[in-house]
C-alpha cells in the first residue's frame, strides 16, 4: 500500500468504530481492535484485552437509547506497520428515562494502530476528555 492508502485505511477505522457503536453492531465494532487492545480514559483503570473491553463497552453503550458519534479532525501518521491516529469526537447520547435531556461529550481519541493480516487495528485506544460531559435540555432548543 502507498502511504496515502495507509492513511485512508487508518482513518477509516475510527469511522467504522463510530458507525458500529451507533448501530449497536458490536461484532463489527470489535473488528477495529487487536485482541490485546489497551483502553484508557473511559474509567479509572485501563481495560486490557478485547475479551474484557467488549462486555464493558456493551454494558456502557446499552445504558443509552440512540447515540451519534461525530468524528472530525482526523490526523494520521504512518510509520511502516505502525500508525497513530488522533481524532475529535462529539458524542450525543439519548437518555431513555429522560428523553428531554441529552448527554454530550466533547473529546479526542488518541489511538495507536498496527497493520495486521486483516488490515489496520487499534492496539491502544485512549479517550481524552476536552470538556466535561454536559447535559442539555432538548426542550430549550
Amino acid at each position: 500500500m502507498s502511504e496515502l492508502e495507509d492513511r485512508l485505511a487508518v482513518g477509516d477505522i475510527i469511522i467504522r468504530y463510530a458507525d458500529s457503536i451507533d448501530q449497536l453492531d458490536y461484532d463489527r465494532y470489535c473488528t477495529c481492535f487487536t485482541d490485546d487492545v489497551v483502553v484508557t480514559g473511559f474509567g479509572a483503570e485501563p481495560i486490557v484485552g478485547l475479551s474484557a473491553y467488549r462486555p464493558w463497552v456493551t454494558a456502557a453503550r446499552n445504558k443509552y437509547g440512540r447515540t451519534q458519534h461525530l468524528i472530525g479532525n482526523i490526523q494520521v501518521t504512518v510509520n511502516g506497520d505502525n500508525a497513530t491516529l488522533r481524532s475529535y469526537v462529539q458524542a450525543t447520547h439519548e437518555l431513555p428515562a429522560d428523553p428531554d435531556h441529552l448527554i454530550i461529550l466533547w473529546a479526542a481519541y488518541n489511538d495507536k494502530l498496527v497493520r495486521t493480516s486483516e488490515g489496520w487495528k487499534i492496539t491502544h485506544h485512549e479517550l481524552e476528555r476536552l470538556v466535561n460531559v454536559r447535559r442539555i435540555s432538548a426542550a430549550s432548543l
